[in-house]
């Protein structure tokens, strides 16, 4: 059996690929196991929370593909050496409740499947609002959540304006297939100024906020996806006050966890129907995500995560890559 591993942050701005024990009890009836493939990092998160964070050492994770190796006794929609998805941290194996595991369509690259986890953010926003196509929806951040939610919400048949100022970052969109990529929020287009009934706002940047209640029709919705981690201007509580009076802006939050873990009987929609969803339309070739990512060695994490801090990382996400460890 080969040693097992995990990312860890030692220390704040420090990651390393370090030992660890796979716990030696087997697994309970309503478990499935495996060695890991491919696992996904979520810059934001990953580099807000744990490497720029204050408590160490941090297991960071987000996503994870697996070949099941072991399957509980009560298991029955999971099969041993199928492939399967966890929300599981980085490291050798997975070992997860069965209803918290997600079968990976046969026909669906595992490395491309992490990408479902990331899709079901905007997909809550997508069950949630009230804008219905044709309508317009401008994206505002096209980091990974931003770029996935332009392509989900075009795809199912809005108009979608993506906006961000990098030259990169809208090279990358327009390369997946977005039609309109914008540098900025277009407030002087009387073809989105006062027409779109939802922003989709995917960057935390309390500037992009302030243009999106400038943009947004009359109650229309501003979604506010994309984490707050820091201050970036000086505009103050007035200003966008004073845009979501007179544009009458329903601001709400985009936390995706709104919808429930699992459908009930009076309540459709839930976070891995939409990761099961997610990895459909990945399959189908709905949302194409094979030019935003780039694998990675997870025994280069510290470069990783430096790179994607200093924004020199040549895509808008990394997938790491456990081949060599299985």
């Amino acid at each position: 059996m080969p040693s097992d591993h995990i990312v860890a942050v030692v220390e704040r701005a420090k990651a390393a690929l370090v030992p660890i024990e796979a716990p030696p009890e087997p697994i309970a009836p309503n478990e499935v196991s495996g060695r890991t493939l491919f696992s996904l990092v979520s810059s934001g998160t990953e580099l807000n929370w744990s490497y720029l964070g204050s408590a160490f050492p941090s297991h960071p994770g987000y996503a994870a593909v697996f070949r099941v190796d072991r399957v509980g006794a009560d298991v029955t929609h999971i099969a041993a050496d199928s492939l399967a998805l966890c929300l599981g941290p980085h490291r050798t194996f997975q070992r997860a409740p069965a209803n918290l595991v997600v079968p990976v369509p046969e026909s669906l690259s595992p490395e491309h499947a992490v990408f479902a986890r990331l899709m079901c953010v905007t997909m809550s926003t997508l069950a949630t609002t009230k804008a219905r196509p044709p309508q317009t929806v401008v994206v505002t951040g096209l980091g990974p959540v931003g770029l996935l939610g332009a392509l989900i919400f075009q795809s199912c048949g809005y108009r979608v304006v993506a906006c961000d100022p990098s030259d990169s970052r809208r090279s990358l969109a327009r390369q997946a297939g977005v039609e309109a990529v914008r540098p900025a929020v277009p407030l002087d287009d009387p073809s989105v100024a006062g027409r779109a009934a939802l922003v989709l706002e995917c960057s935390g940047h309390e500037a992009a906020v302030l243009a999106g209640c400038k943009v947004v029709r009359k109650r229309g919705e501003v979604v506010l996806v994309g984490v707050p981690w820091a201050r970036k201007t000086d505009m103050t509580a007035h200003e966008l006050l004073h845009a979501v009076f007179h544009q009458y802006a329903v601001v709400r939050s985009g936390w995706e966890w709104e919808v429930p873990l699992h459908e009930t009987d009076f309540k459709a929609g839930s976070i891995y129907g939409n990761i099961a969803d997610a990895m459909r339309w990945l399959a189908e070739g709905r949302i194409d995500v094979s030019g935003m990512y780039q694998l990675a060695d997870p025994a280069d994490c510290d470069s990783v995560y430096r790179s994607l801090l200093d924004q020199t990382w040549p895509k808008v996400a990394a997938v790491y890559d456990w081949r060599t460890y299985v």
